[in-house]
């Protein structure tokens, strides 16, 4: 099982684009951010495209086409950003019921569910608390 960065990578745009602008560009292109991330513009598009759904960032077509924020720094958290590009559970359950007649095929799901909804409501309060602007500090903070 490998992890997922998608919130990681998200964030690194909504950062540089952040970082952009207070350098005073306007709009940021998918490549100038794919540089920076070290991936593939394609791969920074579809995550811009489920931030600006989610109303995070901004599209402009034609002359002058980019990305910019929708949204100052200050008031993105990374729980947006996660609830923008991570849909659905953190976990989940098996893709066939268990069986029933197991001991612990019968009770595997309700007591796993009940964990999985105390780390997330966690994982959620966590992300609450930590702004873009917040990460866009530490970045410009870390040591070169």
């Amino acid at each position: 099982m490998s992890a997922n960065s998608r919130l990681t990578i998200a964030a690194h745009a909504l950062a540089w684009i952040g970082l952009y602008q207070r350098q005073g560009h306007e709009v940021a292109t998918s490549e100038q951010i794919a540089t920076s991330a070290n991936t593939n513009p394609v791969v920074i598009r579809r995550l811009l495209g489920e931030l600006r759904r989610a109303g995070l960032v901004e599209s402009r077509r034609g002359v002058g086409a980019g990305w910019s924020l929708a949204r100052e720094l200050e008031s993105m958290t990374l729980l947006d950003v996660y609830e923008a590009v991570e849909p659905g559970p953190l976990f989940a359950m098996h893709r066939t019921t268990p069986d029933q007649g197991c001991v612990v095929g019968h009770g595997i799901q309700p007591a796993m569910q009940s964990i999985y909804e105390g780390i997330e409501e966690t994982l959620r309060q966590e992300l609450a608390r930590v702004t873009l602007a917040n990460v866009l500090r530490d970045v410009l903070a870390a040591p070169r």
